[in-house]
């Protein structure tokens, strides 16, 4: 970050508050404070960072934004809402750079799209990009106060749960140009229907420029409707005609996917290192929003060849003489969907899927979980182990589909004991399922118990 003096920082959230000196760090986080920093208190479920601003101040942090008096004097800088103050402040910091600024968000796969697409960047410029999960209201300011004189780019993912947390994240991020991946039904219980959750995440526009383009995905049933007054768009996808880069002639292997893509006129041959039709949309994305910033799309390409997958998304490890597909960050109806696909197409003598609950998914829920098991069914699936209470579903769903063998568990040491007894070499097996099942701790018992 580069320094910023504490009375531009007072204008920028709107406090009259006077203060001297600058800082050139920003926390919300006292196990985190460098010295002369700026603190902002922040109140959460669990905690109320008000609670710990003298202790931040103790620690070296030089003075606090907070919304209540915290007994600092002159050290303080009131405000009504401190989350807001960190986004406006955020916006302020983010308007010092004149560099391309990529949006992301979408219901399946925005992460995987960002890290491709921060992968395509990079072979030109060097870019910014949110690390791990910092995609919510705290995570984009602090990603953004991480910029700094040597960044050339930056690639903004941005997450959400509710109607109008991506318009003010946007307008602090004010991308030049957006990729929404998709519209699924991730968070419906909270926006309702499809319908909420197109609207809330078309709220990325809210903080771009009117002739900003926006990057979609042009075999989303719900995303051709949209219309973005002013704001061009560049359509892709393997289905529809309209899509300006357009994958087609795909093969899908373990380990590997070739494809022909279309672009502008142009055509190519290319070989990606990752499997799965999804991982294709998300490449194309990555391509698309490169090309509006000087990157030949097949440059593109053949910078998504050095892509690895992040944290425990779908992630291939062989170990043991089997192939684990470890995928245990989230889960959607969709996401489970693509990632039964690629288990499907997996040459391997045995393939089980491991698979845990789907959470926020409400009225839905039942469905949902029932249809997970029936596309495990059509994907060639020999066992299902299924964790949860909503997961019961899915095995109800994979016995009428027929499955060979299904299995449901309440609880992971048991699950673990028997899928470890179960397991033979040449089987391929797929963990999946919503982030707060951990369903990552059934992984580490079974590597646990081989490794013996």
């Amino acid at each position: 970050m580069i320094p910023l003096k504490f009375k531009e920082a007072a204008a920028a959230v709107k406090s009259t508050t006077e203060l001297c000196g600058s800082f050139d760090s920003v926390c919300t986080d006292t196990r985190k404070i460098t010295q002369g920093c700026l603190f902002v208190a922040i109140k959460g479920e669990n905690f109320d960072g008000h609670d710990f601003a003298k202790k931040a101040v103790e620690s070296g942090a030089e003075a606090v934004i907070c919304e209540r008096d915290c007994g600092l004097g002159d050290r303080q800088i009131l405000v009504e809402s401190t989350r807001l103050a960190l986004l406006d402040l955020a916006g302020y910091y983010r308007s010092l750079f004149k560099i391309p600024v990529i949006g992301i968000t979408g219901s399946v796969g925005k992460t995987t799209t960002k890290e491709m697409t921060h992968a395509v960047m990079s072979s030109k410029y060097n870019t910014l990009k949110n690390e791990g999960n910092l995609n919510n209201e705290i995570g984009v300011p602090l990603t953004l106060f991480r910029l700094d004189e040597t960044h050339e780019a930056a690639v903004i993912e941005m997450g959400m749960s509710g109607f109008d947390e991506i318009s003010r994240m946007t307008k602090a991020v004010r991308p030049d140009a957006a990729i929404i991946s998709n519209i699924g039904v991730s968070h419906i219980e909270h926006l309702g229907s499809r319908e909420g959750i197109l609207r809330a995440k078309l709220e990325i526009l809210h903080g771009m420029k009117p002739d900003a383009p926006v990057i979609l995905n042009a075999d989303d049933d719900m995303l051709i409707t949209v219309r973005p007054d002013a704001h061009p768009v560049i359509y892709y996808g393997i289905e529809n005609e309209k899509s300006i880069f357009k994958a087609f002639e795909i093969t899908s292997k373990e380990n590997e996917t070739e494809l022909t893509v279309g672009f502008n006129g142009g055509s190519g041959r290319v070989s990606l290192p990752f499997p799965g039709r999804h991982n294709v949309y998300n490449a194309l994305a990555a391509a698309a929003a490169g090309s509006l910033f000087g990157i030949e799309p097949m440059d593109a390409f053949e910078a998504l060849k050095a892509y690895v997958p992040a944290g425990m998304r779908q992630r291939i490890n062989k170990k043991f003489g089997m192939t684990f597909i470890e995928d245990c960050y989230n889960a959607s109806p969709d996401s489970q969907a693509a990632a039964l696909a690629v288990l499907g197409s997996m040459n391997a003598a045995r393939k089980i899927a491991v698979i845990g609950d789907m959470l926020e998914l409400g009225a839905v829920s039942e469905s949902a979980h029932y249809d997970v098991g029936r596309k495990a069914a059509e994907n060639g699936v020999d066992a299902v182990f299924t964790y949860g209470e909503r997961a019961v579903q899915t095995a109800k769903g994979a016995s009428d589909g027929e499955v060979k063998l299904v299995r449901s568990f309440l609880d992971k040491e048991e699950l673990s004991k028997e899928l470890i007894a179960f397991l033979e070499q040449g089987d391929a097996v797929l963990f999946k399922a919503s982030r707060g099942m951990k369903l990552e701790e059934v992984i580490f018992s079974v590597y646990e118990a081989l490794e013996k």
